[in-house]
């Protein structure tokens, strides 16, 4: 695998950014892409270590030795078509994914590891550069019928691998885009939506329906949820429709935060903003919230909120603080310890919308909103520790922090009850749809031909799991309905 002596040779090498002073100027993309040469490079770094761990740190299980492999040959063609094998949409993950792979690589023990994200990224692109992404349509018609509720990665995911074996697929959306949080809620300064656009031509071709603003099995979305439906379609008429039906409805319900004066105008979660705004972007309204020359205070340390504190810098708030309420990491993992390596190490990440511009403080929590004739302007703030595994405020450590517009950014807590509810699908202690990922009847819920994928069974997480969750859920329901499959797992 690359070059036996690459790592030893060659030092890891990170996309470059375009400067911030520019960027925030502009809601395009602004990573440069690896160069050929370079990313042939960069692939030669990978070790032939024997047990590449990077599989394991992969949800979806990248064959990733095999592609660095071939990039670092320069076989471009090859290395995409070994991607291909177990990602559907590389163009997304090779963006936004936190690339769980590279903490896992070998290379991370006592080295930097091999930049595989950025690899992945030259692959995708070049692939699409040069018509080597076509259609994959099935040979046979097997004439049955699938619905996908949900048109985020794991319904995208899951509805392409469906059709390409032959099924007519469905995709249901509540929005007036395809996407789901693809769309509306990653920024497109992180991921521009005529990539999604582009993929779902593909799908199209490859005989996936998609159908926009159709409500299923209610009426009535969480707070945040981009509700554009303008058609309805219950739960139990859908079921008589299609021979499966497969929920994949995310988990948009953000979790809140019940302070004193959270009823004060200016404070909002999170997607009530970053929704509006991608729509603006997309030329589908106004943004009603505006956060140019205000003090902006983002409660919450995760990539919800980074996309928050990148975006306010792009209307031009006047100040940005990011608090987190857990204590500030060490600034790199303890390699020392073998607690840490091949798993997802706890360090200071900083994102690239920090380095556009935000003070960022951890062990903070906030006790009450305040504000005048209904409108928020500061909020009381406290330093919190941990002892015993309680959350304790330290004693004398009450302050203030001048705030216009609060964004709420601390994660999502389940899926929408009232779909569930609608399906009688049963769930588990977290509110999640319950459903197994083992057996025969993996992601099968407890009513007949329903099942579920990504993060409405397991809980908000990363886009690269919705994919695999995707993928998996297309297996089970293919065996269901033709009882076996073909397709990967």
């Amino acid at each position: 695998m690359g070059k036996i002596t690459g790592f030893l040779e060659q030092v890891r090498l990170y996309p470059q950014y375009e400067a911030p002073d520019n960027r925030i100027k502009h809601y395009k993309e602004f990573v440069h892409a690896l160069s050929d040469a370079d990313a042939s490079k960069q692939g030669s770094r990978c070790m032939d270590c024997g047990t590449p761990f990077c599989h394991n740190g992969c949800p979806i299980n990248n064959i990733i030795p095999d592609f660095n492999d071939l990039v670092y040959q320069q076989d471009w063609q090859g290395a995409i078509d070994t991607l291909s094998l177990t990602n559907n949409f590389p163009e997304f993950t090779g963006r936004i994914c936190p690339a769980p792979c590279e903490a896992a690589c070998t290379l991370n023990i006592n080295n930097d590891a091999v930049g595989i994200k950025s690899i992945e990224h030259a692959i995708i692109d070049k692939a699409w550069a040069n018509n080597w992404i076509k259609p994959q349509k099935a040979k046979v018609k097997t004439g049955k019928r699938v619905a996908i509720v949900g048109s985020g990665p794991a319904g995208l995911a899951c509805a392409q691998q469906l059709a390409r074996v032959g099924h007519d697929v469905t995709v249901y959306e509540k929005n007036s885009r395809i996407g789901g949080l693809l769309r509306y809620g990653i920024p497109d300064f992180k991921l521009e939506k005529w990539l999604i656009d582009r993929r779902m031509g593909q799908m199209q071709e490859e005989g996936v329906t998609f159908k926009t603003g159709v409500a299923v099995g209610c009426d009535a979305f969480p707070a945040g949820a981009a509700n554009g439906a303008s058609l309805f379609i219950s739960a139990e008429e859908l079921t008589k429709q299609y021979d499966a039906v497969v929920l994949a409805i995310g988990s948009e319900t953000p979790r809140d935060l019940p302070a004193p004066g959270r009823d004060l105008s200016g404070v909002h979660y999170a997607l009530e903003w970053l929704i509006p705004q991608n729509q603006m972007v997309a030329g589908d309204g106004e943004n009603p919230i505006n956060a140019k020359g205000k003090h902006v205070v983002v409660i919450g340390g995760g990539d919800t909120g980074s996309d928050c504190v990148g975006t306010s810098n792009r209307h031009g708030a006047k100040s940005v603080t990011q608090f987190e309420v857990m204590p500030r990491p060490r600034e790199l993992e303890d390699k020392s310890t073998t607690s840490v390596w091949p798993y997802w190490p706890m360090k200071m990440r900083t994102s690239s919308s920090h380095d556009e511009g935000c003070e960022r403080d951890w062990s903070v929590t906030t006790k009450a909103f305040i504000g005048k004739n209904g409108k928020v302007e500061k909020l009381v703030c406290a330093r919190v520790e941990f002892k015993d595994g309680k959350m304790l405020e330290v004693e004398g450590s009450e302050f203030e922090v001048k705030a216009d517009l609060v964004l709420l950014a601390m994660g999502f807590v389940h899926p929408a009850q009232a779909i569930l509810d609608a399906f009688g699908v049963n769930k588990d202690a977290r509110h999640n749809a319950q459903a197994s990922v083992d057996g025969a009847g993996a992601y099968a819920t407890n009513v007949d031909k329903v099942f579920v994928a990504g993060d409405v069974r397991r809980g908000q997480s990363l886009v690269v799991w919705a994919i695999r969750e995707g993928r998996q859920a297309a297996h089970h329901v293919d065996a269901h309905l033709m009882g076996d499959s073909d397709l990967p797992l």
